[in-house]
């Protein structure tokens, strides 16, 4: 029903020439897949950059971590729709952009981070990690823990300041693990169609930890 996204992505600056993203005729075909769910309804996923992921569904666009711009590489988010979510997992740069944010905010978008961002940001609902939240009556999001276990990496993700989070749309589940090591929690997040791994040194997991997470996530291929 659904494939594994293995996100590759890099707090650093990327090289090379300009890479911009707008609307959708602008995303490289390799970064979008479509997902039905239990009930026959499709669900657009665009892999924008680095942690920022595009999720459409019925008209209703989901933004993660939405970030206008690392090193050469942006997203041209005054072009795309207003959101009616936004995620934001933490406050590190590569995954909360104010000014993004206020790009796609329009009267109805409801902004959903952890305590951290919303102190930050002075507006935001606040879950932490273990919380669920009913955004639709077919989306529900769960928060759950996001963290680095590598001595001497713990500051970079302490355990319980951060979010990952389960989008869960009309029965398809997918799984924002947010910047993570290959943690015990992910042996209990149940039944997953897509999961979107971070592997990106030193900030969170290794190529081993990335095989490790995936086989105790055990997304649906």
């Amino acid at each position: 029903m659904a494939s594994v996204g293995l996100s590759t992505h890099s707090a650093c600056a990327g090289g090379g020439g300009q890479a911009r993203v707008a609307a959708t005729d602008s995303v490289l075909p390799a970064n979008v897949d479509v997902f039905l769910t239990p009930g026959g309804k499709q669900v657009t996923l665009y892999a924008l950059m680095h942690a920022s992921v595009r999720i459409v569904y019925e008209g209703i666009e989901i933004e993660v971590d939405p970030v206008r711009q690392l090193g050469e590489r942006t997203v041209d988010y005054a072009s795309m729709p207003r959101a009616r979510y936004i995620l934001v997992t933490h406050e590190h740069a590569d995954h909360m952009d104010a000014q993004a944010i206020g790009l796609l905010t329009g009267e109805a978008t409801r902004l959903v981070t952890n305590a951290r961002c919303a102190e930050l940001l002075g507006k935001g609902e606040i879950m932490a990690n273990g919380d669920t939240l009913q955004l639709a009556p077919d989306i529900v999001v769960e928060a759950v823990p996001a963290y680095n276990t590598t001595p001497g990496r713990e500051k970079f993700h302490p355990r319980g300041r951060d979010n990952g989070y389960i989008l869960t749309i009309d029965g398809l589940r997918i799984y924002l693990a947010g910047d993570t090591e290959d943690i015990p929690e992910m042996a209990s997040v149940g039944t997953i169609d897509v999961a979107l791994l971070p592997c990106n040194q030193p900030y969170t997991m290794t190529p081993d930890q990335l095989v490790h997470a995936a086989r105790m996530v055990r997304p649906r291929v």
